[in-house]
């Protein structure tokens, strides 16, 4: 399993470079758990962390074709190895699966970067399809992988919205489905165990990496003791 770190701009990226992170992630996260930062931000975060990590780029939630085109296209501009988009407010998987095919389509003309589908356990309180139905949409249109995140931050981690099970049962789904699977959603250093254990790619975090939790600074220290936790791959790679 892998450790993802989200960073908000470039010296917290090479802080998380330096103890360890496999994947750093591009993500404002006063902006929601998908807050995308600017394109200056992000190129200033690929300029410190490549070719050394792959970088990932938050680009919040779909809400048109035109939008999800742009952001995909400017990310990947940008140097981005892999996007990552919601679905919060989304109710409709064909309309999912649209905004999911345009978005594959601004990636197919940057084959650097691959596609990443962001499915919320707490999809009703998101007004996005379930994580299941999300799953079924990223393999329909060609997405690289799902990860699985908490879209409202007021409810405690991942495991306290869906049972261990459950998180386990989708990352075995995703997998059938030839995706790789990532987790993320307030996991704290004692939850890392339990994600490996379901068999996910990937683990993301940003408060358990801060002093000061989400909205703080990222911690070296506090970066290198999760990746102590998780087992060493023998090659970054994206979700």
């Amino acid at each position: 399993m892998r450790l993802l770190v989200s960073v908000a701009d470039d010296g917290e990226a090479r802080t998380a470079l330096a103890a360890g992170a496999d994947i750093i992630d591009a993500k404002n996260p006063r902006r929601g758990p998908l807050g995308a930062v600017t394109s200056r931000t992000l190129a200033a975060i690929v300029g410190a962390v490549r070719p050394h990590r792959p970088v990932s780029a938050a680009l919040g939630d779909a809400l048109s074709t035109g939008d999800v085109r742009r952001s995909v296209a400017e990310a990947a501009a940008c140097g981005a190895s892999f996007v990552k988009v919601g679905f919060r407010g989304v109710a409709s998987e064909a309309r999912a699966l649209r905004l999911s095919v345009t978005a594959q389509g601004a990636c197919i003309s940057r084959p650097a970067t691959t596609l990443v589908l962001v499915a919320y356990a707490d999809a009703a309180r998101a007004g996005s399809p379930s994580p299941d139905a999300l799953v079924a949409v990223a393999a329909r249109c060609g997405a690289s992988g799902v990860l699985l995140d908490t879209c409202v931050k007021d409810a405690g981690g991942l495991f306290d919205v869906q049972s261990f099970d459950r998180v386990s049962a989708w990352v075995a789904l995703a997998h059938d489905h030839g995706l790789r699977a990532g987790l993320a959603g307030g996991l704290a250093a004692g939850d890392l165990a339990m994600a490996e254990a379901t068999g996910a790619d990937l683990v993301g975090v940003r408060g358990a990496a801060c002093d000061g939790g989400r909205n703080g600074r990222v911690s070296g220290c506090l970066v290198a003791r999760l990746h102590a936790m998780v087992r060493p791959a023998a090659t970054p790679a994206a979700v």
